[in-house]
């Protein structure tokens, strides 16, 4: 049987050399840190760990000594790094305050957001990890993703995937649970198209329709300013 193509180092150079776009014109990192003590939420690994191929990591090291080997603190991220697939490893930064952005891994350069494929296996546009809703603000403020990060975003994963058709399988793979997982709570799927349009999915292959962007979603407790100062608040902030 032949072997699967794989991504090289070469291929994330090549992404790392024009991937560099904001998500927004705001940093969002100063919105969700005050409710999560000063820290970003994507910077830090108590609640998303840095998951890369083992070709990404090779690059990374040739470019900097910022990223080093993730060390499991509990139960469950000891099982995180023991089911990880050989090509993949668990790595960690040295923190927010020490972030060289040229540096930065993939999943780095595109939280929250993944590339959401249609039932029948094209990229209809950037959806987001749904479990970050309660604590990552652009999540709820999807409006303000920047046209030239959508651009750069589609590029990316349009280099990976033909370098790496196992990756496009698992982001198929994933598209198809968001789409099990919202019908489940009957709520349609927010995605940003590739020109900056909106999608809503409806839930059980009910189709979708294009809507205004005072249409998508906000999640608690980035609903109002009332509510967001509230938790800043009750977080000690």
């Amino acid at each position: 049987m032949a072997k699967h193509k794989e991504a090289t180092p070469q291929t994330y150079r090549k992404i790392f050399d024009f991937f560099n776009a904001s998500v927004m014109h705001a940093d969002c990192g100063e919105q969700c840190a005050p409710l999560n003590g000063g820290t970003p939420v994507c910077c830090d690994t108590e609640n998303a760990v840095p998951i890369m191929q083992v070709a990404e990591w090779k690059h990374l090291r040739t470019r900097s000594k910022m990223w080093r080997n993730y060390k499991p603190h509990d139960a469950a991220t000891l099982k995180l790094t023991e089911e990880l697939a050989d090509s993949c490893k668990a790595a960690e930064c040295r923190g927010a305050k020490n972030c060289e952005r040229d540096n930065r891994s993939l999943a780095c350069r595109t939280f929250p957001f993944f590339p959401y494929f249609s039932k029948d296996g094209k990229i209809l546009g950037l959806s987001y990890y749904w479990s970050f809703e309660d604590r990552c603000w652009v999540i709820s403020n999807m409006a303000s993703v920047k046209q030239d990060f959508i651009d750069e975003f589609l590029k990316a994963f349009e280099i990976l995937f033909e370098d790496d058709h196992e990756e496009r399988d698992v982001y198929i793979a994933y598209s198809a649970t968001m789409r099990r997982v919202f019908s489940r709570w009957k709520r349609p799927i927010p995605v940003i198209g590739r020109t900056g349009e909106y999608y809503m999915i409806k839930p059980k292959g009910a189709g979708m329709k294009t809507v205004k962007a005072k249409k998508l979603p906000t999640f608690e407790p980035f609903t109002s300013k009332k509510a967001f100062k509230k938790a800043v608040k009750d977080a000690g902030w």
